[in-house]
């Protein structure tokens, strides 16, 4: 069974909703964050490029004649090649080597090419399940005591009144048969397999696969029942359709009428073949080294630049229109489609039964690899989920196709870890595979501004993740491959509400990727429910910010008045520092001692100072001009020269008396020991005295010098200051002002 979580059939809101704003959109609209148009970086729907167009390569197999020549109406000509019969191509019932023992009644047994016999038994009239089944077994033989197409014929003999079933057996059966057995004629080239650590697609027509889908219907492919773990496809989904026939539950009857249901919509008439799909459908398989995953624990991309649209309502197949669509996958593609799962996978490959056609060849997924899919057609509509599903009727796909004939639809399928000890999901390996696996769902190499992710709680119910997590690692993904997230939450207000306020409090807090990583993978070690991952996060970096040293952004104006000060004050060594500091993406979560805050408190001012302009805008030049003024005139005074009067050391220090009054208003909260820093400032004091010689003294020894003048009771310190900048004789070094 895949996983997933409950999904409604619905529509979705729309509208405008600020990202910081606290009011919440009216009761009609549900959902939260920024709106569509900034989720398409407001272009149409489908003007943003996905993947490249079809081209025969190396890494890329196309069973038909590529480029098309056909007219848009008729269905591209299959590509003729020499069929191989090997471990790394699909081994096709039609093909010379395919072969089946077969016992006569005499007990001796012999060896007879299969597609004879499967023609052979599909051509003899069939006219209920009964005899359905038994033309099946008749080139299946070894599991005639095993299969019972219980589902099947409790659809025709109960589910459906007699002249439903009548149609079926007599027109569209007879239409699926044929198509099936026009294998040799619309598959003649070999189909590679997707096997593991593979970075390989293969396009196909739909006709192709409508064809290849009737073989599986009809349980056809050869050495893909067996489910021996030795065998050769044991790695790999099943194809054959007799494990759906025979599950029981009333969603697998509701599954084989969505399958039913695309025959009749895609196989010819006798006379009529004005209804065959004319597009094609890319199968990408995606496998990545250790070495290109990202390296979480340093990854400095701020949250806060991911626009997040997230819903209560809809659904990614309804909703996810131009994006990058997930599949909540089973390593195993598709699940337990055809079986008795029913879930956002199964769904999904029912009412796209084209999907269906991954389980023939793609092996199943490691930890760093998923499955692209695209240019799948959707036939029908569906109400309910897991027990409750039910198909409900015809669906038009009106999706337009790209320049190859491909549907706009992108289909990403990435399989979460099934957790069965809920715990085990916050373990730092198993966070970090989950980020990896939506990595490489994800990742892509586009020059273009990528389209964004239609996910919702992948992982989760079935298969016991965390929605509240999930939704976190992938707006962690969603972060370093730049791509806008839309988030379904299926019918879930309070999620909705929870990862909308978590979302906007990690934008507020410029919190990055790598801070969030280490919140995340350090929660197990708390013992706390998963419940509380939030209330966790929330406090851990609000304790943070309150014992890190505080620097409120001050404007433009005050920054560059406050430059003089900055020089003024601190060393000049420590602005390299300071600088530096501000240059990293600070780890606002690394442990800081009492000490280091204390010690780091003095950069604070330069901080402030060297603040990039992403935080605040561009200065003014003719404000930059004055600034500059205001500390030209501080600088080229020469106080060595003692003729200069106190008097004009006193005018000159009210010249920038309105640079201090500003400098007082600006609200700059430093944290720390008012004592330690008051230490500071007598040990800067001290070390202002330079060997002798004709120098530029700073505005402290200007200020000293003009209070020892005017009263000899002052402070011992200025006193010292004083006769220390007064003595030629000192050879005491200092830091460079």
């Amino acid at each position: 069974m895949a996983e997933g979580g409950n999904c409604s059939n619905t529509g979705v809101g729309n509208g405008v909703c600020n990202e910081n704003s606290s009011e919440t959109p009216s009761t009609e609209e549900q959902w939260r964050g920024c709106a569509m148009e900034e989720i398409y970086r407001g272009m149409n729907e489908f003007e943003l490029d996905h993947v490249p167009a079809v081209r025969p390569s190396d890494s890329h197999t196309v069973l038909y004649h590529c480029p098309i020549h056909e007219p848009d109406n008729v269905p591209p000509r299959p590509l003729r090649a020499h069929h191989k019969w090997d471990a790394t191509h699909v081994r096709l019932p039609c093909s010379s080597k395919s072969q089946y023992p077969v016992t006569a009644a005499d007990g001796s047994s012999t060896i007879e090419a299969r597609w004879e016999m499967i023609e052979k038994a599909l051509l003899q009239p069939i006219t209920n399940s009964k005899e359905l089944q038994a033309a099946i077994l008749s080139y299946n033989t070894k599991y005639e005591g095993q299969w019972n197409f219980r589902s099947l014929h409790r659809l025709f003999e109960d589910d459906l009144d007699e002249s439903e079933s009548r149609v079926f057996f007599e027109d569209l059966l007879p239409r699926i048969i044929r198509l099936a057995l026009r294998l040799p004629e619309l598959v003649q080239a070999p189909i590679p397999l997707l096997k593991q650590g593979q970075n390989h697609s293969v396009t196909l027509s739909q006709q192709q696969i409508s064809c290849l889908l009737a073989n599986a219907f009809l349980c056809t492919f050869p050495r893909r029942n067996t489910m021996k773990k030795r065998s050769e496809y044991s790695a790999f989904p099943d194809i054959n359709f007799n494990r759906l026939f025979q599950s029981s539950g009333k969603s697998v009857i509701e599954k084989i009428k969505c399958i039913c249901h695309y025959f009749r919509r895609v196989c010819p008439t006798e006379r009529d073949s004005s209804n065959v799909p004319t597009g094609v459908v890319t199968f990408t398989r995606r496998s990545l080294e250790p070495k290109e995953l990202p390296n979480w624990a340093e990854c400095k991309a701020p949250l806060g630049v991911t626009p997040l649209h997230i819903t209560s309502d809809g659904t990614i197949e309804d909703q996810g229109f131009g994006l990058l669509q997930v599949d909540f996958a089973n390593k195993y593609l598709g699940g337990g489609v055809l079986g008795g799962g029913c879930v956002q996978e199964e769904i999904r490959f029912v009412i796209c039964p084209e999907l269906l056609l991954s389980k023939l060849f793609t092996e199943c997924l490691r930890p760093t690899e998923a499955l692209l899919m695209v240019g799948t057609e959707r036939f029908s509509d569906y109400s309910g989920y897991a027990g409750t599903f039910e198909w409900a009727g015809n669906h038009e796909d009106s999706i337009p196709r790209d320049s190859s004939r491909r549907r706009q639809t992108h289909i990403v399928a990435i399989d979460a870890l099934h957790f069965m000890q809920s715990q085990h999901q916050y373990r730092e390996d198993l966070i970090k595979r989950e980020l990896n696996k939506a990595y490489v769902g994800f990742q892509h190499t586009l020059s273009t501004p990528a389209p964004g992710v239609a996910s919702g709680n992948w992982g989760c119910g079935a298969f016991g993740g965390d929605p509240r997590l999930k939704a976190l690692l992938q707006l962690m993904v969603c972060t370093v491959t730049q791509r806008p997230l839309v988030y379904f939450t299926f019918g879930d207000a309070e999620l909705r509400d929870e990862v909308h306020r978590m979302h906007t409090f990690l934008l507020e807090r410029n919190v990055c990727v790598k801070d969030l990583w280490n919140l995340l993978t350090s929660y197990q070690s708390q013992n706390m429910p998963g419940n509380e991952l939030y209330n966790f996060i929330y406090g851990c970096i609000s304790n943070t910010l309150k014992r890190s040293p505080k620097t409120k952004l001050v404007s433009p104006k005050s920054k560059n008045k406050l430059s003089f000060l900055t020089n003024w004050l601190k060393p000049k060594q420590l602005s390299t520092t300071a600088t530096r500091r501000t240059n990293l993406s600070e780890d606002i979560f690394a442990s800081t001692s009492e000490s280091e805050v204390e010690a780091n408190v003095e950069a604070t001012a330069i901080t402030i100072s060297s603040t990039s302009t992403t935080d605040c805008p561009p200065v003014e030049k003719e404000e930059e001009e004055a600034a500059k003024q205001n500390v030209a005139q501080l600088t080229t005074v020469d106080l060595t020269n003692q003729s200069q009067s106190n008097d004009s050391i006193v005018n000159l220090l009210n010249s920038e008396e309105s640079v201090l009054d500003e400098l007082e208003s600006t609200e700059i909260q430093i944290t720390g020991s008012n004592n330690n820093t008051s230490t500071e400032n007598s040990n800067i004091t001290a070390s202002t005295a330079k060997p002798t010689g004709a120098r530029q003294r700073s505005l402290l020894e200007m200020l000293d010098q003009c209070y020892t003048t005017k009263s000899s009771n002052g402070p011992a310190t200025k006193r010292i200051c004083l006769n220390k900048t007064s003595n030629p004789n000192s050879t005491t070094p200092t830091k460079q002002q």
